[in-house]
């Protein structure tokens, strides 16, 4: 029995079947008009052929990182670094097909597989930047240093991509306020101190890993807070636009994109990854929050 304060989504797939009529299981190609608000249950190789070429604007991809994981007793093996380059290219020319002309991609990986994705990333897209953020989560090892880190590739089809600056500035203290005439510059004073909205770095150690008393938590073993991707789904589209996952979990991307105004599609083979994201979706009607983001502002 859990506590009344663990929320973790654990549920299994024998009580999932409601939440899986609601997912699509395609086997025919589907229309671009089609394509908002999905959850395509299947495997991103069988089902990204059936999509239109240049169907998303941004696409946020977190793929299996070359490490042995466990989805749902799905298992990914370790691979060398040539298969794992070469799985890498293979769903990275699917995602060139289906990016839009002015398309913004970002990649998720950990700083092993980041070595290989970094470098075959540029062969399909311009690279722009590496964001590396702290993940404050897990036990040392005894005989290495302890790995808190993972990176996120920033991409983008051509010059002619949207990045809204003044939806992801940073509310931070201020510690050494200036001023000029005595009035401030570019701080305010508040309740809780002096603070500066501030342009957000390619570091970002403001995040927190969903634990067992989040809401947003689920038993998925890499799940994404939904703050780091609430940053990039609003840096780089607008409301209305439709947001692509095509390795979705237990459906953090979707989730974050509703609660912000967006569309989603996304793809997922866990068919109980799939209800968990349904389910998710469906708190998401009423739940709108977002931990770290408040009044249109990140913050600690």
């Amino acid at each position: 029995m859990k506590s009344n304060r663990n929320k973790t989504l654990d549920l299994p797939l024998s009580e999932c079947e409601e939440y899986l009529k609601k997912c699509v299981f395609p086997k025919e190609p589907v229309k671009s008009e089609e394509l908002a608000d999905k959850v395509f249950c299947g495997d991103f190789f069988q089902i990204s052929p059936l999509i239109p070429d240049k169907s998303f604007s941004l696409i946020i991809a977190d793929p299996p990182y070359n490490l042995r994981k466990n989805y749902a007793g799905e298992v990914f093996s370790q691979k060398n670094s040539a298969e794992y380059e070469e799985f890498t290219r293979k769903w990275l020319s699917e995602i060139k097909r289906l990016a839009s002309d002015n398309a913004s991609v970002y990649v998720c990986c950990d700083w092993k597989s980041s070595l290989i994705i970094g470098n075959v990333l540029g062969d399909y897209f311009t690279v722009l930047n590496r964001i590396t953020w702290q993940r404050e989560k897990g036990r040392g090892a005894k005989k290495n240093w302890k790995n808190c880190m993972e990176d996120i590739w920033f991409a983008t089809a051509s010059e002619d991509y949207v990045f809204n600056l003044d939806k992801v500035k940073l509310l931070r203290k201020v510690k050494a306020p200036y001023t000029e005439n005595g009035v401030s510059k570019d701080w305010q004073k508040t309740e809780n101190g002096n603070v500066r909205l501030t342009c957000p770095s390619n570091f970002w150690d403001d995040i927190t890993v969903p634990f067992w008393s989040m809401p947003e938590n689920t038993a998925h073993p890499t799940q994404k807070p939904e703050k780091l991707i609430a940053r990039l789904i609003l840096a780089s589209s607008s409301e209305g636009d439709t947001v692509f996952d095509p390795f979705a979990g237990s459906g953090t991307t979707a989730v974050t994109a509703k609660k912000l105004g967006r569309h989603f599609a996304v793809i997922e083979k866990s068919p109980v990854y799939c209800a968990w994201t349904q389910i998710r979706l469906q708190k998401s009607e009423t739940d709108t929050r977002i931990q770290g983001y408040e009044h249109g502002i990140f913050f600690k």
